[in-house]
């Protein structure tokens, strides 16, 4: 491809040379072969591993001599490579494809643990009709131009496009029984089915299980063009490169049968900007000026399906959405489809995405960890069993809270509450330790400070006399030995059918919820009341003190209007509270 480059280039346009045949064959020398989920250990900070990109070909890397740089070229199968430098771990993709065609399989990469994916966008905002749809359509204009007596030209590049779009035709022409000749134009083409035939391993599973009995790429329809049978009448399928129609023998075919109605161009990938295959993908001219001297007429059909081995923009989300890297970078797109992708990534995955410009530096954080030492405080804070036992409410029939007084047994919720997180601290010319919360305090000399909440909220339960009357009194209660501890029961009954999951505790004297606690308050004036309740002969009041912290604001804001709402006549007249 290299050598192929260079003719185009020097022999044929008269560009100037870059780079010889020698500076090839040096090339070359330096080139290392690497295994499919290898890992390479370049030096002792540079890790370095492949992964199957379901593309042809991929330019994965300059390699630095006293001559110009010459990029290494891996054929057939192209890889997406991970590296990893101390901490930091990035993809590169280069060229890839998600889901797979005839003759390769789809792309194949490990979940990884990445600062950075960089990812081709080069179809950024297309997503592409099913790959059956599309090829029954390409045969349709095939046949259709060949029972017409047409000539039907494919540009297309040597590697992939050929091969997938010649397996398919092949198929089609043993199946319809058709005799029109499917041509290669000679060159680089020949030489790559040369290289499919050799390297089955790296084509799709359909082709691999079939090879024992028939080599895919020997094709029985298919054969070789030579110039000389431009112009012979007849219909025929001509593979022709290079894809685009920017010169070369697809241009020169063109030119012959471009301005027949009865002719088919196929565009079966992208085309930059400023080609004849983008012209004609723009739209149906019937001129195109080749240059001040030269104009074609276009006469022929245009026919534009994507067989582009490059995935789309669903391949590209799927791809990002399976690594889940802390930031993407986009590659070899077009700016405003990029920007779309980019805003896409952004909002729907919630990951950072970049679009720079050729030449722009993108500055983007790693990972970097820090080995740190331990206290002994907080390695057995973390280690040691920290039991709690609490009492907890029964469930009954009905799937409501009880509490069993008298000879009842109580249920215990048991907790195991240990330190999962400790405190990073980092001193100059220290190593870094991880300390127990408490030690903190110590080391910095400072007391602990709490903010705290507190409301203490009134509550009507009726009148005493009714209290009285009704069989909620326990006649033996080892629990509690004042009437102010029935009323936390009545409460806890409450909360318990309010918070699921054992969340609410019991401690006696007083109830707890995260750090919400709450208790029946003994005082004639608290300093947590906003107002005095009015007396009323009709009615008594229980106040309930409560305090919490900031973090568990929502949680006071539930229990206090819980307490706020309370209705007493629901424990009432039940036949005894139990």
């Amino acid at each position: 491809m290299l050598e192929d480059f260079r003719k185009v280039m020097v022999e044929r346009r008269g560009e100037e040379e870059q780079f010889t045949s020698d500076h090839i064959a040096e090339c070359m020398k330096k080139v290392i072969a690497v295994d499919l989920k290898q890992t390479v250990q370049v030096d002792k900070d540079l890790q370095i591993r492949a992964y199957y990109a379901g593309h042809v070909r991929l330019a994965l890397e300059h390699m630095v001599s006293s001559k110009p740089f010459l990029p290494s070229t891996i054929v057939i199968g192209a890889a997406m490579f991970y590296a990893k430098v101390g901490d930091t771990a990035i993809v590169y993709t280069g060229d890839y494809n998600m889901t797979p065609d005839r003759h390769l399989g789809a792309a194949q990469i490990d979940r990884l643990h990445l600062d950075l994916l960089i990812t081709e966008s080069t179809y950024a905002t297309t997503t592409r009709d099913s790959k059956y749809g599309r090829e029954r359509e390409f045969l349709k204009a095939v046949h259709k131009c060949i029972a017409g007596g047409g000539k039907v030209l494919i540009p297309t590049f040597a590697l992939g496009r050929a091969q997938e779009l010649c397996i398919l035709l092949d198929d089609y022409w043993e199946r319809m029984n058709l005799k029109v000749p499917i041509y290669f134009s000679a060159g680089l083409t020949i030489q790559a089915n040369m290289y499919y035939k050799m390297l089955i391993s790296w084509t799709s599973q359909k082709i691999k299980e079939t090879y024992s009995t028939r080599n895919a790429f020997d094709f029985k329809n298919v054969t070789n063009f030579d110039r000389s049978m431009i112009d012979a009448p007849g219909p025929c399928v001509l593979f022709a490169t290079p894809g685009m129609i920017s010169g070369g023998f697809s241009l020169e075919v063109f030119k012959h049968w471009a301005p027949s109605d009865k002719n088919l161009v196929t565009l079966p990938g992208y085309c930059v900007a400023g080609t004849i295959g983008h012209k004609l993908m723009s739209g149906k001219p019937t001129k195109i000026d080749l240059d001040k001297d030269t104009q074609i007429d276009v006469r022929c059909q245009i026919h534009q399906l994507s067989f582009s081995p490059h995935t789309d923009a669903k391949g590209i989300m799927d791809l990002v959405k399976f690594l889940s890297p802390k930031h993407v970078l986009l590659v070899h797109g077009e700016k405003p489809k990029m920007a779309t992708l980019k805003g896409r990534i952004q909002s729907e995955l919630g990951i950072p995405c970049y679009d720079p410009a050729n030449n722009d530096t993108v500055s983007i954080p790693s990972t970097h960890y820090v080995k740190a030492l331990a206290s002994d405080t907080f390695i057995r804070s973390c280690s040691h069993p920290n039991f709690k036992f609490l009492e907890n409410s029964l469930e009954d029939g009905n799937g409501g809270s009880r509490f069993k007084f008298g000879n009842s047994e109580l249920q215990l919720q048991v907790t195991d509450e240990r330190v999962a997180e400790g405190i990073l601290v980092m001193e100059k010319s220290k190593k870094a330790k991880v300390v127990h919360q408490e030690e903190l305090l110590l080391m910095l000399g400072e007391k602990e400070h709490k903010v705290q909440f507190a409301y203490c909220c009134p509550v009507r339960i009726g009148s005493l006399e009714e209290t009285k009357s009704t069989d909620i009194t326990p006649t033996n209660n080892r629990l509690c030995v004042t009437g102010r501890c029935l009323w936390l029961r009545v409460l806890f009954a409450r909360l318990s059918s309010e918070f699921s999951g054992g969340n609410i505790q019991d401690f006696g004297e007083y109830l707890q919820v995260e750090s919400f606690q709450v208790s029946i308050c003994s005082k004639d004036n608290c300093p947590n009341r906003i107002t005095e309740t009015q007396k009323n002969n009709s009615e008594d009041v229980v106040y309930f003190c409560c305090t919490w912290s900031i973090v568990d604001e929502k949680i006071a804001q539930k229990i206090i209007s819980i307490l706020e709402n309370f209705d007493y006549s629901t424990v009432q007249g039940t036949g005894g509270f139990t």
